[in-house]
């Protein structure tokens, strides 16, 4: 068995579990502000994750209690610019948000989510100066590489958008991780797995693997509610996932194998709430199916 996982790899790198923490930058974005539409990607709740609002150096503190349980006094953190569109405005108004995060010494890297259509030269730039004090990881959520299913989520960027981005993120040195769902409506496995190996040939360092799920509050859930929606069922999930990781380079760094949103917004799938059943599930599949990342290619 042989899977790439970020875990192992920041413990290797620096000799601890490395946690996140993660941070609003108070940002917008352009599926939302009617720029591009005002509705979001049709699976968004328009809700904030797990990050709280406040000064940068009071939301590291509140995150850093959440996971104080678990990850002693000499941990080290990674600040998670998480939710909406996090380069989405003023390129210094950022700076200083993203330099306060990446003060404390115990944070070890920067990670940013956001759009591969908001990345201008003023806020390439700035990623290639935070780079050189600490690493930055920009995170883009491509989710699927098919049109059809691009224009059901209101993505609002064509492929060649995330190209250009991975590109001029490339052309800086900045690490790029990518998010890819799985379980669209429409979309077989192959074309799941026809995904994978786009990305991984994208040049992207790591992919991000999540499943569909319905949130509250959100136009899927109308969609799932109408019964024009099916989510995958844990076996369902779990036999994709294997086939989109055989079409993963050996070399990309796999930093989720699924993902979940707040259970009391949960609609379905009911099982993706429990994630300690759901990842010893799939680790022991992985066991049990010998799987080795990049065997398909």
């Amino acid at each position: 068995m042989y899977w790439n996982d970020l875990n192992s790899r920041l413990k290797a790198e620096y000799g601890c579990k490395v946690y996140k923490l993660a941070l609003s930058s108070g940002c917008s974005c352009p599926n939302r502000d009617g720029t591009l539409d005002t509705r979001g990607c049709i699976f968004c709740d328009g809700a904030g994750a797990f990050a709280e609002a406040g000064a940068i150096p009071d939301q590291l503190a509140a995150a850093k209690l959440r996971v104080a349980a678990k990850s002693g006094a000499d941990a080290k953190y990674i600040a998670y610019f998480q939710s909406f569109t996090n380069t989405y405005g003023d390129a210094d108004r950022l700076r200083a948000l993203y330099q306060a995060a990446m003060a404390p010494e115990d944070v070890v890297i920067l990670s940013v989510a956001t759009r591969p259509d908001c990345l201008g030269p003023d806020i390439l730039c700035l990623l290639e100066e935070l780079n050189r004090v600490k690493p930055v990881w920009v995170e883009l959520g491509l989710q699927t590489i098919h049109p059809e299913s691009a224009r059901y989520l209101r993505r609002g960027y064509d492929l060649p958008v995330f190209d250009q981005a991975v590109k001029d993120l490339k052309s800086i040195g900045v690490t790029v991780v990518v998010h890819q769902i799985l379980g669209l409506p429409g979309e077989t496995p192959e074309m799941m797995a026809e995904t994978a190996r786009y990305i991984g040939q994208s040049g992207a360092e790591g992919v991000k693997l999540h499943l569909l799920h319905v949130l509250r509050n959100t136009d899927l859930a109308a969609e799932w509610q109408a019964g024009r929606v099916q989510t995958l069922e844990l076996e369902e999930y779990i036999s994709i996932l294997e086939l989109c990781l055989r079409n993963l380079p050996p070399e990309t760094v796999i930093h989720r194998l699924t993902g979940d949103g707040a259970k009391r917004d949960l609609l379905a799938p009911l099982w993706s709430g429990d994630k300690k059943r759901v990842l010893n599930a799939i680790h022991q599949a992985f066991l049990r199916d010998d799987l080795i990342q990049g065997s398909a290619l």
